[in-house]
């Protein structure tokens, strides 16, 4: 059952959430309510949702600076001005998955208001830079994210990557919160038990990984974003993304990025991508579709970063 709390206040996606609904994967901040950049309530928008939808099987409204969406058995949810998150829960759905949503998408279309970028995928920090991964679902952004962590290296966010510009036009990303997902097979692969983690829904395989030492907490400029594809070859084969090409990636990988043109958002999300695409190094990152070769990719790609790092 949900209960309402004693509102809470929290750092994460370089914002000050204020919320009633507890996030424990997220790092409690004291703010004041005034100093609030989201707020996070409970709210009934049952009928409101009856008012605005359409179609039997719509999903979500966009009106103006307004996002409503609806998991059926979960809750509905409004976004609305890159402020303010509203959440109306199903009878007997469960908190957990509720923070999943407000969490990613909610999280996801709040940066999209605030005119933020927010990639879908993971990042790392190597020597005090950041490197995106990025991919379809499966590619194993996760996973290997998860491998730079076994070498040592820390992790500035998983499924989302909030890609904001410095004043020199200088892409930075910024840190969500200390948490990875990971599924089954990439578990067994680094002899980590299941037992120890929190599955994402019931019957799932798939587990909330908190990440504490291992997590990097300050923005960190974007250099290089490498594109996992699944491909029947047996070789690991890394090569670059030139052109108009760059362009598609970047927008293709944009999180929930079917909103972009209802939010009237494409120009502005056009002009952002010209600004990060000068700045940085973009790859596409080719492994076979079967077997763990998550350690040669990580040797690759730091290869590759120290060839890069060799021209300048």
């Amino acid at each position: 059952m949900v209960e309402i709390v004693q509102n809470l206040g929290y750092r994460a996606f370089g914002l000050n959430l204020f919320s009633e609904i507890p996030l424990p994967e997220v790092p409690r901040f004291g703010i004041s309510k005034d100093l609030t950049d989201v707020e996070i309530e409970y709210g009934d928008l049952s009928e409101l949702w009856e008012k605005q939808v359409l179609l039997p099987k719509q999903k979500y409204v966009v009106e103006n600076h307004m996002v409503m969406f609806q998991v059926p058995g979960i809750a509905i949810f409004k976004i609305q001005e890159g402020k303010k998150i509203t959440v109306s829960p199903i009878s007997n759905s469960d908190e957990d998955h509720i923070r999943l949503y407000i969490l990613g998408t909610c999280m996801g279309i709040i940066l999209l208001q605030k005119k933020v970028i927010p990639l879908h995928g993971s990042a790392v920090n190597i020597n005090e830079r950041a490197y995106a991964f990025v991919g379809d679902s499966g590619a194993g952004k996760s996973t290997l994210a998860a491998a730079f962590l076994k070498e040592g290296f820390q992790l500035l966010s998983d499924d989302i990557l909030p890609i904001s510009l410095s004043k020199e036009n200088i892409p930075f990303i910024t840190p969500t919160y200390p948490q990875q997902k990971l599924w089954q097979e990439s578990l067994n692969a680094f002899g980590m038990d299941n037992l120890d983690y929190q599955p994402l829904f019931e019957r799932e395989t798939k587990y909330a990984i908190p990440i504490t030492s291992s997590f990097s907490n300050e923005p960190l400029p974007l250099v290089g974003v490498f594109e996992l594809v699944k491909t029947e070859h047996g070789e690991v084969t890394i090569q670059k993304i030139n052109q108009l090409e760059r362009f598609r990636t970047l927008f293709c990988h944009t999180y929930r990025n079917f909103l972009v043109p209802r939010l009237g958002l494409m120009e502005w999300h056009f002009m952002e991508s010209v600004n990060i695409l000068n700045k940085i190094h973009m790859y596409q990152l080719h492994r076979p579709n079967t077997g763990f070769t998550v350690n040669h990719l990580v040797s690759q790609i730091l290869e590759n970063i120290n060839e890069e790092d060799s021209l300048f």
